[in-house]
């Protein structure tokens, strides 16, 4: 009965394919720094950028100005007022200044 077993378990291991070593991991290179397009090369609009100001936790957004390569917006977060300048080619924030009262 034994050598039945050990004949039956060589025949299926021999019929198995091989085990095969894991493939090499290789070294994924992603190019991100600063000035990158994070829009895909699509320009947002005007009410795309007070979406996102609104999305990064500023309050009651308003739109000041909707022309040329900058959006500007004024908008409140916490007890402070600010205005935002907003790319408008990639969506970036690219100046806030805080206003006095």
């Amino acid at each position: 009965m034994n050598r039945f077993v050990f004949a039956s378990l060589f025949v299926a291991l021999l019929a198995t394919p091989p085990v095969l070593a894991p493939a090499p991991a290789e070294a994924v290179t992603i190019n991100i720094h600063v000035g990158s397009n994070v829009s895909g090369g699509r320009s947002i609009s005007c009410r795309e950028g007070q979406r996102r100001l609104r999305n990064r936790g500023f309050r009651d957004v308003r739109i000041i100005d909707c022309h040329g390569r900058f959006f500007v917006y004024r908008a409140w977060r916490g007890a402070r007022r600010y205005e935002i300048a907003v790319n408008r080619h990639n969506g970036r924030v690219v100046d806030v200044r805080r206003l006095r009262r």
